[in-house]
């Protein structure tokens, strides 16, 4: 990871994202994705290559660490939703950290995530005993439901200003 994040270190976050060795390159227009691919011949250059039967090349959306990414937005992925939906009741405190970690890597789809979260974070605390009330359980649902509604976070207009909330 290192080393692919030294090699690409210019582009990171203009048209490229890398993940250990994962490379998304994304691109405004059709010409503009030319030019960004013809770059990609870096690896090249570094002795490092590319499996051509493992890349995936014009894609109109591409699902990332639990994300789609496509040109209206990000979204959660589907089958990340699915799997949250159908958990159970959670019984000791790795399977709250688990739960949480997987929420927590959603939680900008999440409005108010720390406040519904919180009965579920006591339940981390040392001084607190593992015991799951009925707050613990609505606290659970209302995560999960509220994963399930999760909006597509849009890409701004560069054409409109901005409001911060």
């Amino acid at each position: 990871m290192v080393l692919m994040n030294k090699v690409f270190q210019e582009y990171l976050d203009k048209f490229m994202i890398v993940f250990v060795d994962d490379i998304l390159v994304y691109s405004r227009s059709e010409e503009e994705h030319r030019e960004h691919l013809r770059i990609i011949q870096i690896l090249r250059d570094k002795r490092l290559y590319a499996k051509f039967s493992k890349c995936d090349f014009w894609m109109d959306q591409v699902i990332i660490l639990g994300h789609v990414v496509f040109r209206r937005g990000i979204e959660v992925d589907p089958k990340k939703v699915e799997a949250v939906v159908k958990w159970e009741p959670l019984k000791s405190v790795p399977e709250l950290q688990s739960f949480l970690g997987m929420e927590g890597d959603y939680i900008r789809f999440i409005e108010g995530f720390s406040i519904i979260a919180s009965p579920l974070k006591k339940l981390l605390r040392k001084d607190h005993p593992y015991v799951w009330k009925t707050e613990c359980q609505a606290s659970f649902e209302e995560l999960k439901t509220k994963l399930k509604i999760a909006p597509i976070i849009a890409l701004p207009a560069r054409t409109c200003g901005f409001v911060v909330q």
